[in-house]
């Protein structure tokens, strides 16, 4: 009988595991699926951030021609350069995984 409560301890624990490895790859799924959705719209940041047209946007934002309630996170230098380099750094977690 003893040996009976060990195996079931044992299915009971691995049918857990597989309950949250099959949640989390799931999950995971999903997350690689909008990052290579995003992928396109991070190339169009990429080449916007420090371009001329960036440029002229910022000062144009400085000398007030801009609407006061026009959203203007792309404008910070911040907002784009830390997109920029927390999808390097994902994209290198992502290569070292292979």
């Amino acid at each position: 009988m003893s040996d009976n409560k060990q195996q079931l301890a044992r299915i009971r624990q691995m049918e857990r595991r597989l309950n949250r490895a099959s949640a989390a790859v799931k999950r995971l799924e999903a997350a690689l699926d909008k990052w290579e959705a995003a992928q396109e719209a991070i190339a169009a940041l990429n080449g916007y951030y420090g371009s001329d047209l960036w440029k002229q946007d910022l000062a144009d934002d400085e000398a007030g021609r801009l609407p006061a309630d026009l959203k203007r996170g792309v404008l910070s230098e911040d907002g784009i350069w830390d997109l920029l380099n927390d999808a390097r750094e994902v994209a290198d977690r992502l290569k070292k995984g292979k």
